[in-house]
């Protein structure tokens, strides 16, 4: 049987609603459960699951697997949250608005150590490899954290290098996810390999696709408010592109904007927008998410599987990217 996205997504939902959080002390467990309580997509956990799929039935055998992955990406989130100050996450307060920074560093420390519990309750057999993806990818991603830490006081950042920083940050997760399904499934090492980097160059393409919508979206399909990556400055594709290719006019005026303290939201808004029409980097930015898009897409159909059993997983990566099939 082929799951489908929305039966798998069921599925997680409802193993992390039922997950025991009776412990003491409940200041710990509290903020946890709250995280994993705002809900989201599930990307990740649903990617794992429709890997397995491709090559076996019993996707519940994985479930702690796929709620360690989705536990440990709520880690990250709520650490962000405390690294970005962020008032709201998912329409919500975030953990550390609720509680404390210092309730919040340690329940998601916490999270951390239950994610590898979940991902080591996997067959005796299966433990090495899983666990060596996953550490391996838990790293990246604190390298990709860093990364973009540093780019926020940089102003010579590269398109190469903001690249690399989103595939460590963003892509290595969800190529992960995608491995651990297929090593837990026991598929042949050509096809783990494969859809690891698929996930990759979906990945890329996701994360620009966002830092695209974030100035030329709809407010009511993005799901939040435009410009805000161009009003604090964010290092995205849009503006390292844009520094290196504005002329002298255009420049000054985005350094103006880069380093004014205070200024009317939508003036800054609309200054930056107009500089990038008319550098044409929303064309360009496009191109890229069509490219890592494509690349995608031919390393799945490339895979050594019927395209029925390929249908599914191309079909909720499609969706994810507003494309047909």
């Amino acid at each position: 049987m082929m799951y489908s996205a929305s039966q798998l997504l069921e599925k997680v939902n409802a193993y992390i609603k039922h997950m025991p959080y009776s412990h003491e002390p409940r200041k710990l467990y509290d903020p946890i459960e709250y995280e994993l309580s705002l809900g989201g997509k599930r990307i990740r956990p649903v990617l794992m699951l429709m890997a397995y799929n491709m090559y076996k039935e019993d996707v519940d055998s994985i479930l702690p697997q796929a709620v360690g992955l989705e536990t440990y990406h709520n880690h990250t989130l709520l650490h962000d949250d405390v690294m970005d100050k962020a008032d709201m996450r998912r329409g919500k307060p975030t953990v550390h608005n609720v509680w404390s920074e210092n309730a919040a560093i340690l329940s998601g420390d916490a999270m951390l150590i239950l994610s590898y519990q979940l991902m080591a309750d996997c067959p005796n057999e299966k433990l090495k490899e899983v666990l060596e993806v996953f550490t391996r990818t838990t790293m990246e991603i604190c390298e990709g954290q860093q990364w973009d830490m540093e780019f926020e006081t940089r102003s010579d950042v590269t398109v190469n290098e903001y690249v690399e920083m989103i595939r460590l940050k963003t892509s290595v997760l969800l190529a992960a996810a995608l491995k651990i399904g297929a090593y837990l499934a026991n598929s042949p090492e050509e096809d783990a390999n494969q859809l690891y980097e698929f996930g990759q160059k979906m990945g890329l393409a996701f994360q620009l696709q966002d830092d695209y919508l974030d100035v030329y979206g709809d407010p009511k399909v993005f799901g939040k408010n435009i410009g805000g990556d161009i009003l604090c400055n964010k290092k995205t594709y849009m503006l390292i592109t844009a520094l290196s290719q504005a002329n002298e006019k255009q420049r000054v005026e985005l350094n103006k904007w880069l380093t004014m303290y205070e200024y009317i939201p939508e003036e800054k808004i609309a200054a930056v927008t107009r500089i990038y029409d008319e550098l044409e980097i929303g064309d360009q930015c496009q191109r890229m998410i069509d490219t890592y898009y494509a690349q995608g897409l031919e390393i799945l159909n490339d895979l050594s599987l019927p395209n029925e059993k390929k249908e599914t997983l191309k079909a909720f990566v499609c969706s994810l990217m507003n494309r047909k099939v």
